[in-house]
């Protein structure tokens, strides 16, 4: 791991000289699993005034409620303290603007990859994408019927949180 990431091993030294977390476990302090995207605008801790060890951080293209999700979330609930699920998709994400057709086209056409055998999951309507996720969640076999979830848009040209009830 030379050149490329030479940045990130220098950043990494500074951080490690100054490290104060080696007391935290892996369980959740707060409880709390949140389902977010992968958008690099998004601090997933700092907008829900979290510190490291708080929650359990999952993250994916669109904030999809997966199988992978499900997997890790009994995992988080059963074995790592989470009693509660935040799903928070945001606004102006890439995959609000497209089908998953569109970006097989366009990864095809730019790259000449061919993606059809995956599903990504694409989201042409935000708010019913977050319920069906939470009923995903809520309906699951293998979580507990009394676990807390809830749903919210998060907004990254303010910064809020848009509750949204199923």
């Amino acid at each position: 791991m030379t050149g490329a990431f030479d940045d990130l091993l220098a950043a990494n030294e500074k951080y490690a000289s100054t490290f104060s977390h080696s007391g935290l476990t892996g369980r959740a302090a707060r409880g709390l699993a949140v389902v977010t995207c992968m958008d690099s605008r998004i601090d997933p801790l700092g907008l829900l005034g979290l510190t490291a060890g708080d929650a359990k951080i999952l993250r994916n293209a669109g904030a999809r409620v997966t199988d992978d999700v499900l997997r890790t979330l009994v995992l988080a609930v059963y074995l790592l303290g989470v009693d509660r699920v935040l799903v928070m998709p945001h606004t102006d994400c890439r995959m609000s603007k497209s089908t998953d057709e569109d970006v097989h086209n366009l990864i095809a056409d730019k790259h000449g990859v061919d993606t059809r055998s995956l599903e990504f999951q694409t989201v042409p309507d935000q708010p019913a994408a977050l319920r069906h996720d939470i009923t995903r969640i809520k309906s699951s076999p293998y979580l507990p019927a009394d676990l807390v979830v809830g749903g919210a848009l998060y907004d990254v040209h303010t910064g809020r949180l848009q509750p949204i009830e199923i």
